[in-house]
């Protein structure tokens, strides 16, 4: 079912012609996935006390489940956006494949955690190269390090976009729209609900 009123379809009919309401929950994950998988890096955009947006660019933690919807970044809890998060845990991640002009964006809340099991599920040695060894006996850049923490991404809305035809028939398409005055949609635009959301986190805790 759409999310948009009958005045907003008629108003918007670019958004009304690009999304697509007949697919499964699992056909929308499997499709976001591989939007993530290709784009590989995310844009987490967070909140400070002054009202201020911050972004900055992570890579979330692989693998994924068939029915995962949850993103996973490991992170150094002494960083600005720890802050935020505490101050605001709304947050938005959003993806974009500049080879495809797929894209995809998560609304939803963070939750911060140092569960070790976690840190060792989702470890990379890649991580000691942001975070450092401070040759202090303590802080020594490894999946023990206290610094080491967990921004798990709860979605209460995803949106995605798949792009369905090459860049010069796109081109063609929106110059025949602009010349005849009919919107059209080179691609699909693709909603998880909250519901649907909740559905695959009954699903992934099974």
């Amino acid at each position: 079912m759409s999310d948009l009123s009958p005045e907003q379809a008629r108003l918007d009919p670019y958004s009304s012609l690009a999304e697509n309401t007949n697919l499964t929950v699992q056909e929308k994950i499997a499709g976001l996935h591989t939007v993530i998988k290709n784009s590989k890096t995310g844009m987490l955009v967070t909140r400070d006390a002054n009202g201020n947006l911050h972004s900055r660019a992570m890579t979330p933690s692989t693998p994924y489940s068939d029915t995962q919807l949850n993103l996973v970044f490991l992170a150094n809890n002494a960083s600005h956006k720890f802050e935020e998060i505490e101050n605001d845990a709304h947050v938005n991640v959003s993806f974009y494949d500049t080879s495809s002009t797929d894209w995809a964006s998560y609304s939803g809340r963070a939750r911060v955690t140092q569960d070790k099991d976690l840190i060792h599920k989702h470890w990379s040695s890649m991580i000691t190269g942001y975070i450092g060894d401070l040759k202090d006996g303590v802080h020594k850049g490894d999946k023990n390090d206290p610094r080491v923490a967990v921004i798990e991404v709860i979605p209460d809305e995803i949106k995605y976009w798949i792009t369905k035809h090459s860049s010069a028939l796109r081109t063609a398409q929106v110059a025949f729209g602009a010349a005849t005055g009919k919107a059209t949609s080179p691609g699909e635009l693709r909603i998880i609900s909250k519901e649907e959301v909740q559905l695959a986190q009954g699903l992934q805790s099974k």
